[in-house]
Order: structure tokens, then C-alpha cells, then sequence
């Protein structure tokens, strides 16, 4: 396929923000896309160049962006800077910079989807002395043959900044209208942004095609498989260890007696720990690997739990869901999330980190076991493996702690006594649960003790005045509704200016700054990576911010680099907490 027939539905995709129509829009793309280019453009669109859980980079920088842009058109470094300044946006400035550029050649070779990947992929793989002339060397390439309005998504693209809204389930729904529309009846109406379905047809192949994105994680292999081989062949793929996939998330109970009704009686709650959560494998190798809930791998930065790992489980191959708590080893009490937080990013020192901020291991899941797929199991049986393949040592490796009951006074009691070990608060699930990766199903509920605090995502900030102007320090935050991401208010309150007192400006500006899209003046956008936690009094309707809500008094807690934007608030949660203020 062209690069430019894909730039073209770039443009239609930013131009809506009905999902409805961005789902039509991008599976109508698929329908005429050949099998050779299936997987790039899945990537693509969502703005990726590797699958979600694979961590090369391509380690492109703006600035580097600028040296690229200088190279490819003949104009300063200093030009090219100044009319970023004014733009906001660095792909902006490219379509601008080549579409007047007069030196460049007037013969260009027709970029294809796969050149522009094959050349971005080679920026992740290049390494040591000449790298950044490399770097510089494979984009201007691309640039040099582009169109205008191609050069601005390549550098999107390059920079993970390409804003068109594809979020997964827009994409799994447009697989499904795309290569099953004669088997689902499907009708779009554009007019009244409809669609038409044999409901109970439609809802089976979602299921397939979310089964299979729940194994692999993959939504491009998924599309390949049904482009290339059909339906059928979905159902052959296996969870492997070593291939990270989205953990099981929960919904919050209001209290004891709402998590009985929720999961059912009787049922089994468990210590609800202030963690990382890691999902942890091993492969038929014997390699051990450790994913957060981003799926990040972070097995070079807990080398002790590899450790333990090793020692205390007996298995040929598994995947386990647990939660790395951190503890004093003076006092060997536990320890909240936000003491063992920075040892996620951690590169350097890592030894060292681990013993100033050890942790334990808790485990509380198995979802894969010596080459069985578990998650159709049902949780008693999962802890029975759990509880058959795993040697405990308090402070290293443990199963969590769980007490199996109906009774509320004992599930209560068994609630102040996690809170008094220092942890979060309880979960409760139902026994007979299966594991359904990244979707809340009443399984299982999280019981904490009323906090007015929600997790949101910095979507926009503020550098500050006089002796903070270094640093970015008012931050707008947004809930998600359907995958869309809508402002709640603007914090500026609970960071401190010394990093050794707390989450400082100095920290969080230096987390941002990556991430910058726009800047105008003191205001910038950001790419919505970094998620904090926020304390507020009181949630007040707002016609001020998109999701109507604003929060009263609003301050950081602290940082949660372990989340996700799956995991942050809804706009629901937060209907249902104003709701609850009201009574």
C-alpha cells in the first residue's frame, strides 16, 4: 500500500471524534489492505511502530526531529525552531517546511507503508559510535521522497505524537466489521453515525477476536491470522510465557457487604497490597521475566524476585499475577507503593536500589501452569496449583493472604487487620472465576477505606513564574469515557521543590518534558503517559472541563508509574462518587 492512501485516513480520523465513525473509517482501511501490510498498518494507526509489550525504542528526539527537518530543506536549525515555537507541533512544521521547500528534487520516489515502517523499525535497532547520523540518515530518507502531508505523519509517527484517536477497542470492532460484515449483517448509517448488526452473530465474533487479542496482546497478529487463514485459526493460539498480556482488573466495592453481592457467598478475600503489581513468567528455557501492568519488563530491575522466583516455585513453565510490596529492612514493616516506585524506571544502580528498597512477593494468581492455559479455570482451582507448586518465605516469596468466608463479621475483622499490616484494604473474589484479562467482570472487587482520591492522566501543563519558570507547574488531569480522555480539573497543589520531601516539579517537569505535542507560551500538551494520584474534597459539575466535572481543591498525592491509562477513573466512577455526595 502507498504511505499516502494511509495519510489520508490519518486526516479523516482526526477530523471526527465520534468513535462510531473512526471504527467505519479505519475498517473500511482494512477491508482493501493486503495481507503483507496488515500487521503495519494496525501498528500505525495506534501510533506504534512494535506490539505494546515490546520495548525497543526508536529514541527520537525534537530536537533531533529539528536536525532532520534542517538536513532534509536547507533551513536553520534555529528557523526550523522558531517555527515550532509558533506551531506547536513539530509534523506541522515539516508539512509547512517541505511543501515551500524549493531545492528539494522534483522526481520522488512513491513511499509504500512498508518503507516507512522498515526504516522506522531500523531507528530502534541502531547502536554505539555514528548512531545519531544514522538516525538522521534513515528519516531524511523518508522525508526527501514525502508529500507534504506525508512528512507531517512521518515525524508524528517518529515522535509517537499521531493524536488520531484509535484506541484498542476501536480497533477490534473495526476487525470485526471489516472481515465478518456479510456474516454479521452489518450496515453502517453514516448519516445518523449508526450501524446495524445480527446482534447475537456480532457479539460472537467480538468474543473471538477479544480472546484472542487476551492471548497474544497483539491486535495485529489477530488480524493477520483472520486475513490470512480465517476465524478458525484464532482459536490455535496459546498463551507463551514471555509474551506479556493484560492482567485482570477489578471494580471497587463500596464495602463488605456490597462485595458479597457483587462475587457471591461464600468467597475468598485476600490482602489487598500497596505494590507493584508484576506479572511474572517462565518460559520452557527456564527464562524468568517480570511485566508490570503497563507490561513493561522490568525483570533487570528486580533481580531479587527473579531470584525468588527461581527458589520457591516449582514448575517447568508458568505465569503468575502478584504484587511486589516494598518493606524496611531495618524494621521489616511494610512499606507504601510510592517508596518502591522509583525502582520501575530504574536503570542504573540497580543492586544497590535493592537492597535500600527490597521487596516481597505475593502472589495471588496462575494463569498459565507447565503448558496449560488456565484462565478458564475457576480460582479455587488456580489457588490449589498456586498453593501445590510454591514454597513460602516470609519477606521474599509468599501467597497472599486469603481467608474464605460468608460470614461478614470474619471478612471485616480480616479487613482491619490489612489495614493494620499496612496494606490497601481487601479483595474479594468468587471462587468459581475464571481470569479475564483487562476487563472488570464481578469476579473480583477491591474493598479500600473511603478515600477521596482518583488516578487521572496529565493531559496538559503550565510552565510556572519567577523562581519556578524551569518547571512545568500546574497539571490538567482527564478521566477516560469509551477510550476518550476528558478534563476534570487542573492541580498544582502536593509537589514539593525539593525531590528529597516528595514528588517534586523539578521530578515531574523532567517526566514531561518528553512528552511535550504542543507548546504555546507557558501552556503545553503532553502525550497522556504520566498518571498521578489526586486528592480533592468535593466534585463540583462544570461546564469548564469536557467531562462536566471539576474537582474542588484538587492536589497530587503521588506518581503511579505501574498504571496505565486502562486503569485510571472513568467518568463513571466519578458520576457515581458526586452521586454519592449529594446524598
Amino acid at each position: 500500500m502507498d504511505y499516502i492512501d494511509l495519510v489520508e485516513v490519518f486526516e479523516k480520523l482526526e477530523k471526527t471524534s465520534k468513535r462510531l465513525e473512526k471504527t467505519h473509517i479505519l475498517s473500511n482501511l482494512l477491508k482493501k489492505t493486503q495481507k503483507d501490510d496488515i500487521e503495519y498498518i494496525i501498528y500505525l494507526v495506534q501510533g506504534r511502530i512494535f506490539p505494546q509489550w515490546d520495548q525497543r525504542e526508536i529514541g527520537m528526539s525534537s530536537k533531533l526531529i529539528i536536525k532532520v527537518l534542517s538536513s532534509v530543506t536547507g533551513d536553520s536549525a534555529n528557523e526550523v525552531e522558531k517555527l515550532w515555537s509558533k506551531e506547536g507541533d513539530l509534523g506541522n512544521v515539516a508539512f509547512i517546511l517541505i511543501e515551500k521547500n524549493k531545492q528539494r528534487t522534483l522526481t520522488r520516489n512513491t513511499l509504500t507503508v512498508k518503507k516507512v515502517m522498515e526504516n522506522l523499525r531500523k531507528l530502534a535497532e541502531l547502536e554505539g559510535k555514528g548512531t545519531v547520523n544514522k538516525k538522521v540518515q534513515l528519516v531524511s530518507e523518508l522525508l526527501t521522497s514525502a508529500k507534504p502531508i506525508e512528512a507531517k505523519f512521518i515525524v508524528k509517527n517518529v515522535l509517537g505524537i499521531l493524536r488520531v484517536g484509535i484506541a484498542e477497542g476501536i480497533v477490534r470492532d473495526a476487525i470485526v466489521w471489516a472481515f465478518f460484515d456479510k456474516e454479521i449483517n452489518f450496515d453502517y448509517d453514516e448519516k445518523e453515525n449508526n450501524f446495524i448488526v445480527d446482534r447475537e452473530k456480532y457479539n460472537f465474533y467480538i468474543e473471538k477476536v477479544q480472546r484472542a487479542y487476551d492471548l497474544t496482546n497483539d491486535y495485529s497478529k489477530v488480524a493477520l491470522i483472520i486475513k490470512s487463514k480465517g476465524i478458525d485459526e484464532l482459536a490455535k493460539e496459546k498463551l507463551t510465557p514471555g509474551n506479556p498480556i493484560n492482567v485482570m482488573l477489578y471494580q471497587k466495592a463500596e464495602n463488605i457487604e456490597d462485595a458479597f453481592k457483587i462475587v457471591g457467598k461464600p468467597c475468598a478475600f485476600e490482602y489487598k497490597y500497596d505494590g507493584v503489581r508484576l506479572q511474572v513468567s517462565r518460559d520452557k528455557n527456564g527464562n524468568i521475566k517480570l511485566f508490570t501492568r503497563r507490561l513493561e519488563d522490568v525483570t533487570r530491575q528486580f533481580p531479587e524476585v527473579v531470584e525468588y522466583v527461581k527458589k520457591y516455585i516449582k514448575a517447568d513453565n508458568f505465569i503468575i499475577d502478584s504484587e511486589a510490596v516494598g518493606y524496611n529492612p531495618k524494621t521489616n514493616k511494610y512499606l507504601p507503593f510510592q517508596s518502591i516506585s522509583q525502582r520501575i524506571k530504574r536503570k542504573y544502580d540497580i543492586k544497590e536500589m535493592s537492597k535500600k528498597f527490597p521487596v516481597e512477593l505475593n502472589i495471588f494468581d496462575i494463569i498459565y501452569y507447565n503448558g496449560a492455559n488456565l484462565l478458564n479455570e475457576t480460582f479455587r482451582e488456580r489457588r490449589k496449583i498456586l498453593e501445590k507448586i510454591t514454597k513460602q518465605e516470609k519477606l521474599k516469596l509468599v501467597l497472599a493472604n486469603q481467608l474464605i468466608t460468608e460470614d461478614k463479621n470474619e471478612a471485616e475483622k480480616f479487613f482491619r487487620e490489612s489495614l493494620a499490616q499496612g496494606e490497601e484494604g481487601v479483595m474479594a473474589k468468587n471462587l468459581e472465576g475464571i481470569y479475564k484479562p483487562g476487563s472488570r467482570v464481578g469476579y473480583g472487587v477491591k474493598i479500600k477505606p473511603k478515600a477521596d482520591t482518583f488516578d487521572l492522566v496529565i493531559v496538559k501543563a503550565e510552565w510556572g513564574e519567577g523562581k519556578r519558570s524551569k518547571w512545568l507547574t500546574s497539571y490538567t488531569v482527564a478521566c477516560n469515557h469509551n477510550d476518550e480522555l476528558l478534563e476534570v480539573g487542573k492541580v498544582s497543589t502536593g509537589l514539593k521543590e525539593k525531590s528529597e520531601e516528595g514528588v517534586s516539579f523539578d521530578q515531574m517537569t523532567r517526566l514531561l518534558r518528553p512528552l511535550i505535542k504542543e507548546e504555546k507560551g507557558k501552556n503545553v500538551i503532553v502525550k497522556p503517559e504520566v498518571i498521578i494520584e489526586v486528592g480533592y474534597s468535593e466534585i463540583q459539575k462544570s461546564p469548564t472541563y469536557s467531562s462536566g466535572y471539576a474537582l474542588r481543591f484538587p492536589r497530587v498525592i503521588q506518581l503511579r508509574p505501574d498504571k496505565s491509562i486502562k486503569d485510571i477513573y472513568s467518568l463513571e466512577d466519578i458520576k457515581k462518587e458526586y452521586n454519592k455526595q449529594r446524598k
